[in-house]
């Protein structure tokens, strides 16, 4: 599957390496993404968390997932800083796509709410889309920064 993608991308003139590396970061994203919601959902639903403290112990479960996969999986040959400087790095770059996926799950939950209880979709759960809409902004925030800062010592 990552050979194929690799091979397609790189007919459009993209480096097979950072494609691989993207393709890695995906699957690393959707195993993230699958911690970060089913926490969510857990916290609100089960424990009647408020959304956005619901929300930051999710994300926080998912960069820990993230940041273990992307150093020994996405990243291997990324070795010239210590684990306690990229584990540092990715932190930060994270605490930004926090304030990101808490700002659009604000600003976006009631929307969605109101959508939601007028369509009879979600039962008027409006975290549900507004969560995937702050997830897919964040993931390019994250990969970029991440990859030009955190692991910027990879060769391309």
């Amino acid at each position: 599957m990552i050979a194929l993608f690799v091979t397609v991308t790189s007919r459009f003139g993209i480096n097979p390496k950072e494609a691989e590396r993207f393709f890695k970061f995906l699957i690393v994203g959707t195993i993230g993404f699958v911690v970060d919601f089913g926490t969510l959902t857990l916290l609100k639903e089960v424990f009647h968390f408020p959304t956005l403290v619901a929300n930051t112990c999710s994300f926080s479960a998912a960069v820990i997932s993230n940041f273990t996969f992307n150093r020994y999986w996405t990243y291997p040959d990324s070795r010239a800083k210590s684990l306690t400087a990229q584990l540092g790095q990715f932190a930060l770059v994270n605490i930004f796509g926090l304030v990101i996926n808490n700002t659009l799950l604000f600003l976006l939950e009631h929307p969605f709410d109101s959508l939601m209880t007028a369509t009879g979709l979600l039962g008027g759960r409006g975290y549900i889309p507004a969560k995937a809409v702050a997830t897919i902004v964040v993931l390019f925030w994250n990969f970029f920064v991440n990859r030009y800062w955190t692991y910027n010592d990879v060769d391309s």
